[in-house]
C-alpha cells in the first residue's frame, strides 16, 4: 500500500504548524477503539471508503515485480489468504484459527520445514491439498525475479527440494539454517496457496492439467495468469477468479477502484462472514470523503484525513465511533542513485544526510500528522514491535532536525551553501573535502520530488519539507501525479538496469509507505538488486547485516541492521502516518484489530442492536 499529494507553501515552517493546527481544530484524540456491545444482527452491507488513489489493477495473487500497486493487496487477501494470518484482536500476532496450516514444525538445525495443511476446500468444492502448494512453488521457481515480494536468497531460491508425502503435507527443504520466527513472519507470510485444479492452465477454455511441472510449462501458466490478472474489465467475471478459498469472493469491479465482496459460502475458516456484503468505494479527494461522511448516510467505514481530526467530535454526533492504529512500515522518500542527472549527487552520502538534517520530522508528526504518526526516525517504525526498534532510533535516530548540521557537512565537501537560494560545488572532484565523483564544477543542489496526488495531509508534509529543505540552499521542485500513474511511468533503478525512459523520469520519488511484515527486516527491501530497492542501492556490508537478521535470532543482530540502515539512509525517513478510522457505532468487530488486519477483515465486523 503506497499513496499521497502536493501544495506549494512560501511562508515559513513555523507558519506551516499554526496554518495547519488552526485548520484541524483541537477535537479529541483517538484511541485504539473499544468493542461494540449489542445484540448480534445477520447480515447487512457495510460500505468502506478507499483513500484517494487506491484503486488496485490487479487480480492475481502472485504480483508481477513490474507492478508495484501495494492496493492490489487488499483486493485479493480476502479471497486468497496466505499460508500465515496474523491479527488477533489488537495483537500482532500470527493467528491460528485463520491461517491455512494446521501445524509447522522445523528440524534439521532448522533447514527443514513440515507443514500440515487444514482440511479445507476451495469454494467450488474441490479439497485444498499439497498439491496446490507445490503450484505454487513451481510458479515461482520458473518466475521469481518477476514476483513482487521476492527477497534475494529467499523463497523459493533457497529451496532445494519439496515433498508432498500426502494430501495435507508439505516437506520444504532449504539450503541452510534459518531463523525459525523471521521465515515463518516474513517469508511464508507472503505464499498463498492457489487452486491448481483450476489455474494449472494456459487458455480460458483449456482444462487444467500439470503444464507447472516443468519449467517451459510453468512459464507458459505464468505469462497466462499474469495476462489474466491484469485484465481489470474481467476481474469480477471470469471463472478463473471465481474459485477462492478466502471468505468472501468478488462481485463487482470498476475501474476507478471500486469493488464489493459477497461471502464465500464454502469458507472453511472458523471467522466466516456474517455481512451479505461489503463495497469499497473510491474517493478522489479528502475533501470529498468528508462531505459524504458529514452527511452520515452512505458510509459506514472510513480513513479520516489528519488534516479534518478536528472534526471527531461532530462525527461521533452523526453516530461514528473513531479508532487508530499504527501503520506497520516505514515512510520514505527514495533516492534514484541511478537518474543520469541526480544519481551522482544522491550517491554521496554526505548530500543524503544533508537532505535528512533538514527534514524536520517532528513538526511534521505534529503539524501536519497531528501527533498520528511514527516518528520516522529510521528504517524500523518505534510505534509498533517496540523489540525491534533499537536504542539510536528511540532516541530520535541518528540525524536530527538541524539545518547547521546539514550547512555544516555540506561546506566539508565543497559546496557553497546559500540559505534560501541553491547551493553549488565549488570544489569538484575525488579527494577528501571535495565534492565527489561526477559532481561538476558549479554544479547546483536542486532535485524534483515525485509524489502521488489526493491527500491534503500529504500536499502539508512535502510543502513543509520544500520549505525547509531551502533553508539550506537545497532547492526541491514539486510534482504530484495520480498513484496509479506514478507507478506506471517509474520504475526500480539499480545497476543492472536502468532505461532512461524510466529511470530519467524521477530524482526524489515518495510512494508513501513501505509495508512491512511482523518482522520489520529490511530483506527485499535494501538488498542489493531487492525488488522493492527502487533507487537502487547496493552495499555489500547491508547485505551481510541483513543476512544476519535471516539467519539469526539476537536482538544485536537487528539493531546492528537497523542502526546502518539508519545512518546509510538508503531511503530519507518520513514520519509514517497512522490509520485513523471511523466507523458506525453500531458496527462490532472493526475495533479494537492489530495494525496488519485493520479494515481487511471485514468476515469478523457485524451490526449489533441497541441496548435497550
Amino acid at each position: 500500500m503506497r499513496i499521497r499529494y502536493s501544495l506549494t507553501l512560501t511562508a515559513a515552517t513555523l507558519a506551516l504548524a499554526t496554518v495547519v493546527a488552526a485548520c484541524g481544530g483541537s477535537g479529541t484524540k483517538a484511541g485504539g477503539g473499544s468493542a461494540v456491545k449489542g445484540t448480534p444482527e445477520r447480515g447487512g452491507t457495510v460500505t468502506v471508503a478507499e483513500e484517494s488513489g487506491a484503486s488496485p489493477n490487479d487480480i492475481f495473487p502472485l504480483q508481477p515485480a513490474t507492478n508495484e500497486n501495494g492496493y492490489n493487496v487488499n483486493l485479493t487477501e480476502g479471497e486468497w489468504p496466505t499460508l500465515v494470518s496474523i491479527g488477533v484482536g489488537a495483537n500482532s500476532v500470527i493467528n491460528p484459527k485463520e491461517s491455512l496450516y494446521s501445524s509447522l514444525t522445523w528440524s534439521d538445525n532448522d533447514s527443514v520445514i513440515t507443514i500440515g495443511l487444514k482440511s479445507w476446500k476451495w469454494s467450488d468444492g474441490a479439497p485444498i491439498t499439497s498439491r496446490d502448494f507445490s503450484f505454487v512453488y513451481n510458479l515461482l521457481r520458473a518466475n521469481y525475479n518477476d514476483w513482487i515480494d521476492y527477497s534475494p536468497g529467499l523463497f523459493p531460491a533457497d529451496v532445494t527440494k519439496v515433498e508432498t508425502p500426502n494430501p495435507h503435507t508439505v516437506v520444504i527443504h532449504l539450503n541452510r539454517s534459518y531463523n525459525p520466527d523471521f521465515y515463518v513472519d516474513d517469508v511464508l507470510y507472503y505464499v498463498p496457496l492457489l487452486p491448481q485444479h483450476a489455474w494449472d492452465k494456459t487458455s480460458l477454455t483449456g482444462a487444467a492439467g500439470n503444464a507447472d511441472e516443468t519449467t517451459a510449462g510453468a512459464k507458459a501458466v505464468w505469462n497466462f495468469l499474469q495476462k489474466q490478472g491484469a485484465d481489470m474489465a474481467t476481474f469480477a467475471t471470469s471463472p478463473l477468479w471465481k474459485v477462492v478459498d478466502g471468505p468472501w469472493k468478488l462481485s463487482q469491479f470498476q475501474s476507478d477502484g471500486y469493488y464489493s465482496w459477497v461471502p464465500n459460502t464454502s469458507y472453511s475458516g472458523a471467522a466466516k462472514p456474517v455481512l451479505s456484503k461489503v463495497i469499497f468505494t473510491p474517493f478522489t479527494t479528502d475533501a470529498a470523503e468528508m462531505d459524504t461522511l458529514r452527511s452520515g448516510t452512505t458510509l459506514t467505514v472510513a480513513p479520516l484525513p489528519l488534516n479534518d481530526v478536528g472534526q471527531i467530535g461532530e462525527l461521533k454526533s452523526e453516530g461514528y465511533s473513531v479508532a487508530s492504529v499504527p501503520t506497520p512500515g516505514v515512510a520514505e522518500i527514495v533516492p534514484n542513485l541511478w537518474n543520469a542527472q541526480a544519481g551522482p549527487l544522491l550517491k554521496q552520502l554526505y548530500v543524503r544526510q544533508a537532505l535528512e538534517y533538514m527534514i524536520n520530522r517532528p513538526q511534521i508528526e505534529s503539524a501536519v500528522f497531528h501527533g498520528y504518526a511514527d516518528p520516522g526516525n529510521g528504517a524500523v517504525p518505534t510505534t509498533y514491535g517496540q523489540q525491534w526498534a533499537s536504542p539510536l532510533e528511540k532516541s530520535g535516530g541518528p540525524y536530527p532536525y538541524s539545518v547547521s548540521k546539514a550547512e555544516a557537512v555540506l561546506k566539508a565537501n565543497g559546496w557553497k551553501v546559500v540559505p534560501g537560494g541553491t547551493d553549488t560545488c565549488q570544489r569538484p572532484g575525488t579527494a577528501a573535502g571535495d565534492c565527489g565523483a561526477g559532481v561538476t564544477a558549479g554544479e547546483k543542489l536542486q532535485f524534483q520530488l515525485l509524489y502521488a496526488s489526493g491527500s491534503a495531509d500529504y500536499d502539508q508534509m512535502n510543502a513543509a519539507i520544500q520549505t525547509s529543505e531551502a533553508q539550506g540552499g537545497i532547492h526541491l521542485t514539486l510534482k504530484a501525479e495520480p498513484f496509479n500513474t506514478l507507478v506506471a511511468t517509474t520504475s526500480t533503478c539499480d545497476a543492472q538496469s536502468h532505461p532512461a525512459s524510466t529511470c530519467n523520469n524521477w530524482q526524489l520519488q515518495q510512494f508513501g509507505y513501505q509495508p512491512y511484515p511482523v518482522d520489520p527486516s529490511g530483506s527485499g527491501i535494501f538488498n542489493t538488486n531487492a525488488v522493492s530497492n527502487y533507487g537502487g542501492y547496493s552495499s555489500p556490508q547491508m547485505d551481510q547485516l541483513i543476512n544476519q537478521t535471516e539467519y539469526g535470532s539476537s536482538s544485536s543482530a537487528f539493531f546492528a541492521y537497523e542502526d546502518y540502515a539508519a545512518q546509510q539512509l538508503p531511503w530519507l525517513w518520513l514520519p509514517n502516518q497512522s490509520s485513523v478510522f471511523v466507523y458506525k457505532s453500531n458496527l462490532a468487530g472493526f475495533a479494537p484489530a492489530s495494525p496488519f488486519d485493520f479494515t481487511l477483515n471485514p468476515e469478523v465486523w457485524y451490526y449489533v442492536k441497541s441496548a435497550s
